[in-house]
């Protein structure tokens, strides 16, 4: 089996490599093809991957393509992260808004726009290259805003795109802790888009335990959630939303600590990224130790902006220890599913196909699937609460008309994209944040004609 990874020189792809190497033999993996079109950052990251597989004792053939068409030839999964522009796009993305009053974050409002617009016709072309090279293969996408990103792979791909997100995981994780029940015996009901959806029930042998979780004031204190929206937010909702609805219900607070910090996330993300790649990477377990401080550092400073200046609700990895992922792990359990190892139920970005009947059965959704050699079939699930039902299908309207606008090549259908979505308060400023991206983004004004 060959695996292609496309935007390889991320930090993402030695979590990748790590668990290819653990499957290898279970999978029957010959060979790993990576490609991206920054080559000093394959340059940089090739040392970590020796370095962990020299760590494990495993070896995994691995190639560079620069090639797109050669790089995805016949690989049975093609994994995509992607980010168009760099951090210095995202930096832009985030600070324009913030400079009318309007929340700036990577995937949720303004920024995920501009994000998209600048990333879909790249996502088109790789969507094409599977498409005619790799067409018993499946395209696992970890892009951002993923389900956005999805829906647009989907008019090529249809099923064979799906999307993952690690949130979902990370929440259900979460909440079985609270219930102190092992993960493994819980079905979870999750409904909704990426980076907007909610947990609506937590089963074991039928019984839905969440509700006693809400009502249970001890317990309920133990989730993260509770710490970003308050207890009684939650039982309100009678769900657990999302860490990112926070950006949804309270805006304001994010851009304070934004303000408070005196960067947004991209910032800080680029100072110590870029020191990362600009460095030399020495022999590869020098790499391999500088990667995990790169990572520890970038997980140490998600979601700063929502906690006041308090801890992270996660907990913090050892300097020297394998940094915590969620991607890999959830791609490889896609893997696993498809290729009839395990099939099993996972949250993935899919098209709904019924799953919830408030949304067409063409819009790619976040809820659970039951993966398998056959496919990926999304299940009913339980619906999130009436306001969480309206918000969502404003959202995809906006997601709708953002790659309306990317396939057209508009403007005016980016303003409107822009002018829908909740965070953004007129068409007026909605104008002006696109002005504000046209003029330091030159990539995406040559697209936007």
């Amino acid at each position: 089996m060959r695996i292609a990874i496309v935007g390889a020189g991320g930090f993402r792809t030695p979590l990748i490599h790590g668990v290819l190497l653990d499957a290898q033999e279970r999978l029957g993996i010959s060979e790993v093809v990576l490609h991206d079109d920054d080559a000093e950052r394959i340059r940089r990251i090739l040392p970590v991957l020796d370095g962990l597989a020299a760590e494990r004792g495993r070896q995994l053939p691995v190639r560079v393509e620069t090639d797109l068409d050669v790089a995805v030839s016949g690989a049975r999964f093609v994994l995509c992260a992607i980010r168009v522009g760099g951090l210095a796009g995202r930096v832009v993305d985030e600070t324009v808004p913030l400079e009318h009053g309007v929340l700036g974050q990577e995937t949720v409002g303004p920024g995920g726009i501009a994000f998209a617009l600048r990333t879909l016709p790249a996502m088109r072309r790789i969507a094409v290259a599977v498409e005619r090279h790799a067409p018993d293969g499946w395209l696992i996408n970890f892009t951002n805003p993923a389900g956005l990103v999805t829906e647009a792979l989907q008019e090529t791909l249809g099923e064979r795109a799906v999307g993952i997100c690690d949130s979902p995981d990370h929440l259900c994780r979460e909440v079985a802790d609270a219930l102190e029940r092992p993960f493994d015996e819980l079905a979870f009901d999750y409904a909704g888009l990426n980076h907007l959806g909610w947990l609506v029930s937590a089963r074991q042998g039928g019984r839905d335990l969440l509700p006693g979780l809400l009502a249970d004031d001890e317990r309920v204190d133990r989730l993260p959630a509770a710490a970003l929206f308050g207890a009684g937010r939650l039982r309100e909702l009678g769900a657990v939303p999302n860490e990112y609805l926070f950006y949804y219900e309270r805006p304001q607070q994010a851009i304070d600590g934004f303000r408070r910090a005196g960067a947004t996330r991209a910032q800080l993300l680029a100072q110590g990224q870029g020191s990362f790649y600009d460095a030399d990477p020495g022999d590869s377990q020098s790499a391999v130790r500088a990667w995990r401080r790169a990572v520890h550092a970038r997980n140490s400073s998600y979601m700063a902006e929502a906690r006041d200046g308090q801890p992270p609700d996660r907990p913090a990895d050892d300097e020297d220890s394998p940094p915590t992922g969620g991607y890999e792990q959830a791609a490889l359990a896609a893997m696993d599913a498809l290729e009839g190892v395990r099939p099993q139920v996972l949250i993935l970005d899919v098209a709904n196909r019924g799953a919830l009947p408030f949304l067409d059965a063409s819009a790619v959704v976040e809820v659970p699937a039951m993966i398998d050699r056959s496919g990926v079939r999304p299940l009913v699930t339980g619906e999130p609460p009436p306001d969480a039902r309206r918000l969502m299908a404003t959202v995809k309207a906006v997601e709708r008309l953002t790659i309306r606008a990317s396939a057209e090549g508009s403007r005016s259908l980016a303003v409107e994209a822009l002018a829908l979505h909740p965070l953004v308060p007129s068409h007026a400023i909605a104008e002006q944040i696109l002005a504000g991206y046209l003029e330091r983004q030159p990539l995406l004004a040559a697209l936007l004609a």
